[in-house]
């Protein structure tokens, strides 16, 4: 297990960071964007009246991501939706290192092409600075989930951090690991 190296990683490091280098004509080798962390997070508005559903979305989480899940609180009060700062209201995992790259892998290979009329993903998603956001209906398109076993279908965010300066680079970079963009 020492010597383990996931599948796009390598990818990354023989092909994708020399034709990078090459595109845009970068002076090192440290300039080529490459990822930083991914964000995977569910917020669970119905966790006030039900906590079981908070304790059921932790639960998908790391059963998606593999490790294990933390519950996110409220940072303020919000009295229209009756929130109170510190109420636990949904749930995060940060991805890094080889689980990053193992969870991107399953989402362009296997995840979105189970979604239901899927024409490719948003290409306008960036945020400026080279990170990219993404959100999904359905939890259920991931195969670690089991249907029967689920509280009720919810949605989560995810959020691709990279280096990239601009938002044409992390594109770049991005399409080059296999991600769907919409023409």
């Amino acid at each position: 297990m020492k010597n383990y190296e996931p599948r796009l990683k390598k990818i990354y490091r023989e092909q994708i960071a020399p034709e990078l280098f090459k595109e845009f004509g970068y002076k090192s080798t440290m300039q080529t964007p490459k990822l930083e962390k991914i964000v995977v997070s569910m917020g669970v508005g119905e966790a006030l009246q039900n906590k079981k559903l908070l304790d059921a979305a932790i639960t998908d989480l790391t059963t998606i991501t593999g490790q294990k899940a933390v519950k996110t609180k409220a940072r303020k009060s919000i009295a229209n939706f009756k929130i109170r700062e510190g109420q636990e209201i949904g749930a995060k995992v940060t991805l890094r290192g080889a689980m990053m790259y193992e969870f991107l892998d399953r989402l362009v290979n296997t995840a979105l092409p189970r979604v239901k009329d899927f024409r490719g993903i948003n290409q306008n998603a960036f945020d400026g600075n080279g990170n990219y956001s993404l959100g999904i209906t359905e939890q259920i398109i991931f195969p670690e989930i089991d249907f029967d076993k689920i509280e009720r279908v919810c949605g989560l965010n995810i959020a691709i951090c990279t280096s990239a300066k601009t938002d044409a680079e992390a594109k770049a970079f991005l399409a080059k690991f296999g991600m769907p963009f919409r023409k």
